[in-house]
């Protein structure tokens, strides 16, 4: 009996409690629902295994340039600073909080799957790095009050699948709006944004006419390269922020920055800049590499999860990734994103100015990569309402938002309040905010009171779905009409000369042949 005992206890230790061999259990049951071969079943859990370990170790990247930047806005601010960056606060998690993550994820999309077959609520949610993001932070904020695993992994399961299938139910009418059809739906949790943009677009942009009718420099364009975006924000952050250091607190201080960990001091002004440079640029290269991971992961898992779905749930309309909407207004896009990133630099001088001395709230610096992705589909959904004015209102609305929301959430994250970087994304910070203050009400009255929401949340979704989505309604209805009423005439089309023919009828049979014309005729 003893065996059995051991055996139990290596298998929950060594392997069920290990993210990393979960995740690539997950993955091969879901390959092998599918009736996938033994080779693609081993390959596919050995790559989202591998997927897993290297989001780890561009976590510890992460880490290793944020620290010094932290440092330094703090000691040339006096201020907290974070870079919202959503992959970097993930992968922090995920050496504390790997296995409930996972287990969480799981949960969550079941309870989607059965809310998509049994409501109104037909969606089923696609971008599984969202997925994945969202059960991080439900995690976080959960086990950040002091529950238990097991009702992290159950309440946080529970409210996961809500926002499955609520989110993008809300944005469904901009969503078909942007598409003409109910073909697709958003998935992802900048929805928030989308909304208010397409909003905003309705009450600024009745007679303005659309992005596409543009014409953008092509300068602009290598900014749709994510790695690169990354890249080139932190390298103008660590460089700004090293400078303004170096000002305030002296050559001796600010050469010994970057000297932790190994590092050496700067030797001059131009060595210590360079250096700041160099920590922008490993900064992209630790993105780049939990992007790697996430994408081997969800590259095996998300087919997997797409087959099981497709016959659970038949006919359900499929939410997918943000960057499903940029090809319906590419011009928008690179506009949401100006206008997005203009919001966040406008919110960072209030947060400096009113946010942190008043609520103590922390310097939330504007990331390209966030701003790019939610910004440009910001953009496509102000241009789908409210044209040139409702793409660049909307888009710095939503700038606004993903510059303070973040430091709210920061308030109920617990430990990993104090890191340098946190969730990006409109919906993150709206719903861990929310859920972080109800979890104060103690264990018994906290997770009531977050059950309630998530109640809430679902009856307003399916009561949006059936009053608003299924009727038809169009934002956009009124817009067009105006643009119809304000459209000159179409010049009438000239007279068409009249020609006179005359039908030649075929002569009576037996008729004498007429003679030939005569020469010259």
């Amino acid at each position: 009996m003893d065996w059995l005992i051991s055996l139990a206890t290596f298998l929950v230790n060594e392997i069920l409690s290990q993210p990393a061999y979960l995740i690539g259990l997950i993955t091969a049951a879901g390959l092998i629902a599918l009736k996938k071969t033994a080779g693609q079943v081993v390959g596919g859990a050995l790559k989202a295994t591998l997927g897993f370990l290297l989001i780890g170790a561009g976590a510890g990247l992460v880490v290793s340039s944020l620290a010094p930047l932290g440092g330094m806005i703090q000691g040339a601010t006096g201020a907290h600073g974070v870079i919202p960056t959503n992959e970097a606060i993930v992968g922090i998690a995920q050496a504390q909080f790997g296995a409930r993550v996972a287990w969480l994820m799981i949960l969550g999309f079941a309870v989607a799957l059965v809310l998509a077959r049994f409501t109104p609520l037909r969606y089923v949610f696609l971008t599984g790095h969202h997925m994945l993001f969202m059960a991080t932070l439900l995690t976080m904020v959960l086990a950040s009050s002091g529950r238990s695993s097991v009702s992290v992994v159950v309440i946080g399961g529970l409210l996961l699948g809500i926002l499955l299938v609520a989110m993008p139910a809300f944005a469904h009418p901009w969503t078909k709006r942007v598409t003409g059809n109910n073909s697709i739906a958003i998935g992802h949790f900048g929805t928030a944004g989308y909304i208010l943009s397409g909003a905003a677009g309705q009450l600024v942009g009745k007679r303005s006419r659309s992005t596409e009718d543009m014409k953008l420099p092509e300068g602009l364009r290598f900014l749709r390269d994510s790695m690169v975006a990354t890249a080139l924000s932190m390298v103008l952050i660590h460089v700004i922020m090293s400078l303004a250091y170096l000002a305030k607190a002296g050559r001796a201080t600010a050469f010994k920055a970057f000297a932790a960990e190994g590092g050496s001091a700067a030797t001059d002004v131009g060595n210590y800049v360079m250096q700041s440079v160099m920590q922008g640029l490993q900064f992209g290269i630790a993105v780049a590499v939990i992007l790697f991971g996430v994408r081997t992961i969800l590259g095996e898992l998300v087919p997997a999860f797409q087959g099981i779905a497709g016959r659970l749930v038949p006919g359900a309309v499929p939410s997918l990734d943000a960057p499903i909407v940029f090809p319906y207004a590419q011009n928008a896009v690179l506009i949401g994103f100006l206008a997005s990133f203009l919001g966040g630099l406008v919110s960072l001088a209030l947060l400096t100015w009113v946010g942190h001395p008043a609520f103590g709230l922390a310097l939330v610096l504007p990331g390209l990569v966030p701003h790019f992705f939610t910004g440009g589909a910001a953009g496509v959904y102000g241009n789908a309402t409210g044209g040139r004015r409702g793409a660049v209102v909307g888009a710095f609305l939503n700038g606004v938002l993903i510059t303070f929301l973040p430091a709210l959430l920061l308030k109920v994250l617990g430990a990993f309040g104090k890191e340098n970087t946190t969730f990006g994304d409109a919906d993150f910070g709206w719903f861990g905010t929310l859920l972080g203050n109800a979890a104060k009400a103690g264990a018994t009255g906290g997770s009531i009171a977050m059950v309630a929401i998530g109640a809430v949340l679902l009856g307003a979704a399916i009561l949006f779905q059936k009053r608003v989505v299924d009727t038809g309604w169009d934002p956009g209805a009124r817009r067009d009409a105006f643009l119809r009423r304000a459209a000159p005439p179409e010049p009438a089309a000239p007279p068409t000369a009249v020609v006179r023919t005359h039908t030649k009828i075929a002569p009576p049979a037996g008729a004498p042949t007429p003679p030939p014309p005569p020469e010259g005729s």
